[in-house]
């Protein structure tokens, strides 16, 4: 059976949008969404990136090449965009979007429809199997991959990660490290620290969520005996302990207000007070943040200082969720399974394709955090041989149509079995046609002839 695809329909006819998206569901079997402004198609793709976009070449005065073309080169540029035009075809303007194929196609009549709906389904299918030969390149080569620190990936977001690391490592500048829980942010900043001229010296990270005003200042600056009920001796803070080293202060977000200020104090002059003393003390203490909080949306609130906020954000490190990498799903996946055949005494030494798919096309709310929660858990499930699909949660099980197994699911197949899979699908997909299969596939004919013949296809 031919590979189906997510399709976004944009256009503020709803009657031929709701007609378009029957047909290629029903006909076709292809999964789509069906949207009326391209201010709704866009937080349609960054909510779940499509394999082929069709849309009006104009929505409401706007372009939609322009606006919809430029997102898919950012987020998904394996995507097929077309526009519909009124008239005869136009060219598409491939310069808007150099990564992303873009076809111009005429608004048919009534008796052309069908036709119309046939060659975005034929578009959607050829987009599918760019996406997986890609994915299936990239996760072959990830392979090679040696991590960075413990941190593991070869999209683009994660080497520009570790250039912004390798870079921090080299300046002296506050570092604010910005990401949902469970991305990885801790690690980040053990890389920093690691790499820098302060790895000697200590790396102390704080977590400030949960913490009071008057609990998390001794928590930081250390108290004097009798400072406060239960101040039974002397105690050194976090600034001390991470003095020369870098002090690591996770959910910034969540510090109180007050001792917002004190933190800055101590960030623009170098030192610190314990409580309940009067002696001021020198420190040379490197502070990276992070937070999985909007900071400009809490200081536009007054609930974070505005002072403090651009104090810390001198050097920006953005992490992605784990949703918006899933090329790096696959070697993730297999580095935790090491490392919980080890934990938990068990040997599994892979993953069916389609546990693997599942995996990949999971939203994954809880990021890499939970990605190890369930791969742990799956491997002690299986106890040996492959992780299953029935090894893993109910709510991944429930993905495991939403990529087929040519993809980066492959992951820990032979070779020669990920290229008859490849052929298998390149076949499929051109109807049998071989010329077009081996242009999709990027091989000459005669190859494919010879390789058609070896696996008996």
């Amino acid at each position: 059976m031919p590979q189906t695809a997510f399709i976004l329909i944009v256009t503020p006819d709803h009657d031929r949008g709701q007609r378009l998206r029957e047909a290629l569901r029903e006909r076709h079997g292809h999964s789509t969404n069906l949207v009326e402004s391209l201010d709704d198609a866009v937080a349609s793709i960054r909510d779940k990136a499509p394999d082929l976009v069709v849309a009006d070449a104009v929505v409401r005065g706007e372009s939609s090449l322009a606006v919809i073309g430029g997102l898919l080169d950012g987020v998904a540029h394996d995507a097929t965009l077309v526009t519909l035009v009124n008239g005869d075809a136009a060219p598409g303007q491939t310069g808007l979007a150099p990564r992303v194929t873009v076809e111009s196609l005429a608004i048919p009549a009534d008796t052309e429809f069908g036709r119309l709906v046939a060659r975005i389904s034929d578009a959607a299918t050829k987009a599918v199997v760019r996406r997986e030969s890609r994915l299936l390149k990239e996760s072959l080569e990830g392979q090679q991959v040696e991590p960075f620190e413990g941190i593991i990936g070869v999209s683009p977001a994660i080497r520009k990660i570790i250039e912004r690391i390798k870079k921090a490592a080299r300046n002296k500048l506050t570092v604010l490290i910005l990401g949902e829980t469970g991305t990885g942010k801790e690690l980040i900043a053990e890389a920093i620290h690691k790499h820098s001229d302060r790895a000697r010296r200590p790396f102390k990270p704080l977590n400030c969520a949960g913490l009071n005003e008057n609990l998390l200042e001794s928590e930081l600056f250390g108290h004097v005996k009798g400072a406060f009920t239960g101040a039974v001796s002397d105690k050194k803070g976090y600034f001390v302990a991470a003095d020369g080293g870098t002090l690591f202060l996770d959910e910034i977000g969540d510090m109180p207000l007050a001792m917002q200020a004190k933190l800055l104090r101590a960030l623009d002059r170098r030192e610190i007070t314990p409580v309940g003393s009067t002696e001021v003390r020198r420190v040379d203490v490197r502070v990276v943040a992070a937070t999985n909080v909007d900071l400009a949306r809490k200081v536009d609130d007054k609930a974070f200082r505005e002072d403090l906020y651009f104090r810390l954000r001198q050097w920006v490190i953005d992490v992605p969720p784990l949703r918006e990498r899933r090329q790096d799903i696959p070697l993730l996946a297999h580095h935790l399974l090491r490392r919980a055949n080890l934990l938990h005494n068990v040997n599994v030494d892979g993953f069916s394709s389609e546990a693997m798919a599942a995996l990949a096309k999971f939203h994954w709310p809880g990021n890499i955090r939970e990605l190890v929660s369930v791969v742990e858990a799956a491997s002690v499930e299986a106890g040996e041989g492959r992780v299953e699909l029935e090894h893993l949660p109910e709510p991944l099980r429930g993905s495991r149509e939403l990529l087929h197994p040519a993809s980066a699911a492959m992951v820990g197949f032979t070779i020669s079995q990920m290229e008859r899979l490849m052929i298998e699908r390149a076949l499929q997909s051109t109807g049998g046609n071989r010329e077009q299969a081996a242009k999709m596939l990027g091989i000459g004919t005669r190859t494919l002839y010879r390789k058609i013949k070896e696996y008996g296809l």
